[in-house]
């Protein structure tokens, strides 16, 4: 049979979503709970990879089990007392074979959370970046549509990336303020059809300097163009980036 999980973790202790030889990972974590509560070795295919130190609320993965008895809706239950806090499963359901995760996923949303302060927060440092000033909320939602539409986002990849073509479609680039203790927060949900390594945190990196007036309409474009990874701004931190959700249908 198989079950699809929708996962939610904390990165900051992690190496990203994928198992590897030298660190710990997401994927081995929750194999590991899923070995002990069905006492079968397990493999999972998620949506996609998340970086280190990335977060997820919403990051989906499937596996096939035989002979389990745990109904799909049950699953979360069964494997959260073998996770650690910082990795929960808070939905399960079951999917006809041909359903992939990866395959089968449409558009993804992520979030970056920023806040505006001259010194450090500690009830937002873990799910945010700080930064000095920035500018006015109008200004950054002038600049985010500018990301929107089919584009080549190969200047926004890290290198070493070996995907087939870097065009993606991105949906929408949505910016949100509020004001909480310690003053101005900044949130920017990113919506597309699918992300190359690092896209968002340079995506992010570029909306800053573009609505600060650091870099224009033009340089953009140029970068569109020639994939230049120079034309573009700072790659931000990890810390700042969730995955929030991944829609399939």
């Amino acid at each position: 049979m198989r079950y699809v999980l929708k996962i939610a973790y904390d990165g900051t202790q992690y190496a990203g979503w994928q198992r590897q030889k030298n660190a710990l990972s997401v994927q081995e974590t929750l194999e590991n709970a899923l070995k002990t509560a069905l006492k079968q070795d397990v493999k999972t295919t998620a949506s996609g990879r998340t970086d280190a130190g990335v977060h997820a609320a919403g990051q989906v993965c499937h596996f096939d089990v035989e002979d389990c008895s745990v109904p799909p809706e049950k699953m979360p239950d069964c494997l959260n007392v073998h996770l650690p806090p910082d990795v929960r499963a808070i939905e399960g359901w079951g999917a006809d074979d041909g359903f992939d995760c990866n395959r089968s996923a449409k558009r993804k949303t992520y979030a970056y959370s920023l806040y505006v302060s001259k010194r450090e927060m500690p009830l937002k440092e873990r799910y945010a970046v700080r930064i000095d000033a920035a500018p006015p909320l109008s200004a950054l939602q002038n600049a985010a549509s500018l990301f929107e539409g089919e584009h080549d986002f190969k200047a926004f990849c890290a290198s070493g990336s070996s995907v087939k073509t870097t065009v993606r479609t991105v949906y929408a680039v949505r910016v949100e303020e509020s004001e909480s203790f310690g003053g101005r927060d900044i949130r920017i949900y990113v919506t597309g059809n699918g992300f190359l390594y690092n896209m968002v945190r340079t995506l992010v990196g570029e909306l800053l300097e573009l609505a600060s007036g650091k870099k224009t309409e033009e340089s953009l474009k140029l970068a569109f163009e020639t994939g230049a990874r120079e034309l573009l701004g700072k790659t931000m931190p990890a810390k700042g980036l969730t995955l929030l959700e991944v829609i399939y249908g």
